[in-house]
């Protein structure tokens, strides 16, 4: 059974949001997409994309969920988010 996460950052543009998944992705037992934005009014100031999901597949263990977090607290810090 995966478990599905849906992370989302405020304003984070479209580039870091690929960044992030390419990164999640090569983590064993974890798939990753994009969220996009579902907003009809365009912002300049929002993301392209709403979030990005993260499912965790049974192969994934405690070691994968911690390379996750230490990959999300990576861009958190970088980008003050």
């Amino acid at each position: 059974m995966e478990t599905r996460e849906i992370i989302e950052f405020a304003r984070l543009p479209l580039a870091v949001y690929r960044e992030i998944a390419a990164h999640l992705h090569q983590v064993q037992g974890v798939e990753v997409g994009l969220i996009p934005q579902s907003s009809q009014q365009f912002d300049y100031n929002q993301s392209q994309i709403s979030g990005l999901w993260i499912d965790y597949t049974p192969n994934s263990g405690s070691q994968s969920r911690q390379q996750v977090e230490q990959i999300l607290a990576y861009y958190q810090t970088r980008y003050g988010v």
